[in-house]
């Protein structure tokens, strides 16, 4: 196999994206931790990012996937994957690619509590040691890569973590007033796929997040309806507080969520 697609990280998101792209023609090669977590037909290649440089010189993908995945959330260990880890993999590249994807964060934003609803052009404004180390992710990705398109996405769901789920059918969730947005993973993966794909050049960063911002305890209700549990508080607009995302730039380039809000996205939860 000669690989034309590099995917930097293959977890959950990245191994979606790679298998969106393998469906496509393309032969995907895969690095993570566990190459044998890297599921067929992508081609996994063992590498601890955090520690060491990948060997990348039998490679030269067309298109690049930075999908990486940092535990525990601390400075520290952003740091060592979003930031050194990445460098690592783009640095041992013998060439550019013709285009590459940083997956970012939203948390880049901050706790937001701005008036208006925040796009592209509302300068980052991270509240803790993660988010600032994701601004010095995406700085450091377009320094290498000056042509590359960072994806900032919202709240991922739709996989494998249950966490509010499980606080909504134990009654425990807090702060209903507070604006959440989301998107779900269908959606991210597919976003990403449409940025390398479609044929007008991608802009420089793009959030990625459904069509509807949600304050917590109308999701929570919603959610509550289909799981048969405890009736959340419910949400106040006027006490409403917290960031509201746009898609608006990257509806704008022909992509469109299958599931344009949380009612959607949950719908079989219930069932």
């Amino acid at each position: 196999m000669t690989p034309d697609v590099l995917l930097v990280g293959a977890g959950d998101l990245g191994a979606a994206v790679g298998l969106r792209l393998a469906d496509l023609g393309h032969d995907v090669l895969a690095l993570r931790r566990d190459a044998s977590k890297v599921p067929s037909p992508l081609v996994g290649r063992s590498v601890d990012l955090t520690r060491e440089a990948p060997d990348l010189s039998d490679v030269r993908p067309r298109l690049v996937v930075v999908a990486l995945t940092a535990r525990p959330r601390t400075e520290e260990s952003y740091r060592a994957t979003y930031v050194d880890g990445m460098a690592r993999a783009l640095d041992a590249l013998a060439a550019p690619p013709e285009r590459a994807v940083l997956v970012s964060s939203t948390a880049v934003h901050g706790s937001g509590d701005l008036p208006d609803i925040e796009d592209e052009t509302t300068p980052p404004a991270p509240s803790d040691g993660p988010g600032r180390m994701l601004v010095a992710a995406e700085e450091a990705f377009h320094e290498r890569v000056p042509h590359g398109t960072v994806l900032r996405l919202s709240g991922l769901y739709g996989g494998s973590s249950t966490r509010l789920l499980d606080q909504v059918r134990e009654g425990r969730v807090d702060d209903p007033h507070r604006w959440t947005n989301r998107i779900h993973r269908t959606d991210a993966a597919a976003a990403v796929v449409h940025l390398l794909t479609m044929p007008a050049e991608p802009e420089p960063l793009y959030l990625g997040t459904d069509d509807e911002p949600a304050q917590l305890g109308d999701v929570a209700a919603y959610l509550a309806g289909l799981l048969g549990a405890p009736a959340s508080p419910p949400a106040d607009p006027a006490q409403g507080h917290g960031k509201r995302l746009s898609n608006a730039r990257l509806r704008s380039t022909g992509w469109a969520p299958t599931y344009p809000s949380y009612r959607e996205g949950y719908a079989a939860v219930g069932g």
